[in-house]
């Protein structure tokens, strides 16, 4: 965890696009550690799997699971991410799940920055569930 959570109002201020760099990181470390932690499978399976989970168009699958559970300041974080002018894209994804893909890890690096380990725990695990779920559908 951060080593002194920056207040909500300082985080507020920071670019949507910012708040999403962080937050991608963080989610990155996160589903690593889990597809890790107490597993035998070599590490091009295991980068294969995180990256299942990490890549846009599954982000995007995981914003729509998550966001009617956002609280409001959650959603207006997600919201500003979302609606950014981007100049680049995800290579395999269309450009509306980039979006939304941006507006979930901005809520993540939202959460981290300022230190609301419980919400982005259940962040983090919900999204990394409903991951999961969609890989055993396809």
């Amino acid at each position: 965890m951060l080593k002194t959570p920056i207040p909500e109002a300082e985080a507020l201020k920071l670019s949507p696009m910012s708040l999403a760099f962080v937050g991608d990181a963080v989610q990155a470390l996160y589903t690593r550690t889990r597809v890790t932690v107490g597993s035998t499978i070599k590490t091009a399976a295991l980068h294969k799997e995180v990256t299942q989970v990490v890549k846009a168009v599954s982000q995007a699958k995981e914003a729509d699971f998550i966001i009617p559970s956002l609280t409001p300041v959650e959603w207006d974080v997600f919201r500003r991410a979302r609606n950014s002018k981007v100049l680049t894209s995800a290579k395999h994804a269309e450009q509306g799940e980039y979006r939304k893909a941006s507006g979930l890890e901005a809520v993540i690096g939202f959460l981290f920055l300022t230190g609301n380990e419980q919400r982005l725990d259940y962040v983090l695990s919900a999204a990394f569930d409903e991951a999961q779920k969609l890989q055993e559908k396809d």
